[in-house]
């Protein structure tokens, strides 16, 4: 029996959404925990629960002797993992949980019966947790450093904080080879007509936009060198030559000086994939800095723009201005580096002036791709703070997630579903206007339908639609 299994709560086949797109990507946390014990000197086996069905999972837990068990949360899957957990327990597993959703519910997660959460990056912690529970149980353990666990009184003790892995060059590659791989290359390669794989060049996001969630890796920011990524790329090629890259990284052209050494560790090895990633507009307002994404290969990057209002960026500590974004993305298309923009519904303070902004943002800027949400408050973010008199849950917690959220005093989905009609036929009107006039008047007649509806948007619609 192996010292631990890890294994997280996500199964493709229950995602219609992601069905219909289909990019699945490895659960990259959970392999490089497993590389990190083995190199450790532990057993580890991986249950990656991606491809297969919740029912697999349940039987192996409720037929395999028992051990130890570490789940992967994020905040879609809280209800599959209470579930997996609860199935893990009746079985005498001893249950570890990790990754940024049990961190910010730790009561909640001990009281469905976790018997360990892990505060932070996991490899340094596990490394010293699982021979502690071997010694001592799972209620004394004052002396590990980065977890949160039930005494034997049944009273909740967090452990001084644990530092972060400052060297990521000494941690080794993830464990590709625990699990199937060829299952996300063909899925990618028969829905897409490319294989892809992901990896990582940093942890942690120095930025501080006061809705997104820091609780694994805090504020900080930790880059492998180039010549480590580029032997780990050179690796994957080597192994299984996939036909394209996904670099994961929060922002990936944060540093202009990596940025172009990695590009000449490349150029110096024949390593050109194509590849695309995320980053922030004000880390590409230089032609030099997208001219060097186009040469090693980007052909596509994510932007978050959120809202064409500056006066909303603002509120969100954002630290960009909407000229950047419109500059980014012209940059990058200049290159003939695709764009695909994030945006968002229904941060606090905003009108719809704020949203004709970004109507206008939008259309003006013309990214390929655009996306919107509706803001949700993630448990330990500053928006959180901000609105947590007003926040309501309308279903239990452990079937809900922190996107069933609702404040109190905001339109409901219903009026957001007519910013999204407004945006996208403005914007279509836009690229037709100039090889067919009338579609892109029927477009724009559409678009002032969706604002006339907004602005008569009444309270008994905002009830009504939630």
């Amino acid at each position: 029996m192996a010292d631990v299994l890890l294994t997280h709560g996500y199964f493709l086949l229950e995602d219609e959404k992601e069905l219909e797109i289909m990019k699945p990507y490895p659960p990259l946390g959970l392999l490089c925990l497993s590389a990190y014990l083995k190199s450790a000197g532990f057993s580890v086996e991986i249950h990656d629960s991606t491809f297969t069905s919740k029912q697999a999972l349940l039987d192996s837990l409720r037929t395999g002797p028992p051990g130890v068990v570490g789940i992967y949360t994020n905040l879609m899957t809280r209800s599959n993992v209470i579930e997996i957990m609860t199935a893990a327990k009746d079985a005498r597993w001893r249950v570890i949980l990790g990754g940024p959703e049990s961190v910010n519910y730790t009561g909640e997660y001990l009281a469905a019966g976790a018997d360990v959460i892990v505060v932070g990056e996991g490899e340094l912690t596990l490394a010293a947790l699982l021979p502690a529970i071997a010694k001592s149980g799972v209620h004394r353990l004052r002396e590990v450093p980065g977890i949160v666990f039930l005494d034997e009184t049944g009273a909740e003790v967090r452990t001084e904080g644990r530092k972060l892995v400052e060297d990521l060059d000494s941690l080794p590659y993830p464990d590709r080879e625990a699990i199937d791989h060829s299952r996300y290359l063909d899925a990618w390669k028969r829905h897409h007509g490319a294989s892809s794989i992901n990896l990582i060049t940093a942890r942690g996001c120095p930025y501080k936009c006061n809705w997104c969630s820091h609780s694994v890796y805090s504020y900080s920011h930790r880059r492998r060198s180039p010549c480590n990524v580029a032997d780990e790329v050179q690796s994957i090629v080597d192994r299984y030559n996939p036909d394209q890259l996904w670099y994961a990284d929060d922002v990936f052209t944060i540093s202009h000086p990596w940025l172009s050494a990695y590009a000449q560790e490349l150029r110096a090895r024949k390593l050109h994939l194509p590849f695309e990633t995320i980053s922030r507009a004000d880390r590409m307002q230089k032609e030099e800095v997208v001219r060097t994404l186009k040469e090693m290969g980007c052909y596509r990057i994510w932007i978050g723009s959120e809202s064409g209002s500056q006066r909303i960026l603002d509120a969100m500590e954002r630290g960009v201005t909407v000229e950047q974004v419109q500059r980014a993305v012209k940059l990058a298309q200049k290159f003939g580096i695709q764009v695909g923009m994030f945006l968002m519904w229904g941060y606090p303070g905003e009108e719809i002036d704020d949203i004709e902004a970004t109507v206008r943002h939008v259309r003006e800027s013309n990214p390929d791709i655009f996306f919107t949400t509706v803001a949700y408050p993630i448990k330990g973010t500053p928006y959180f703070e901000k609105v947590r008199s007003r926040v309501l849950l309308p279903k239990s917690w452990a079937i809900a997630s922190d996107r069933d959220y609702v404040v109190a005093g905001r339109h409901g989905r219903g009026y957001y579903r007519h910013a999204d009609t407004w945006l996208r036929n403005e914007v279509a009107a836009a690229r037709v206007a100039g090889t067919d006039p009338l579609e892109a008047e029927r477009l724009r007649l559409d678009a002032r339908n969706a604002k006339d509806a907004m602005e008569n948007y009444t309270e008994e619609a905002d009830a009504r639609d939630g």
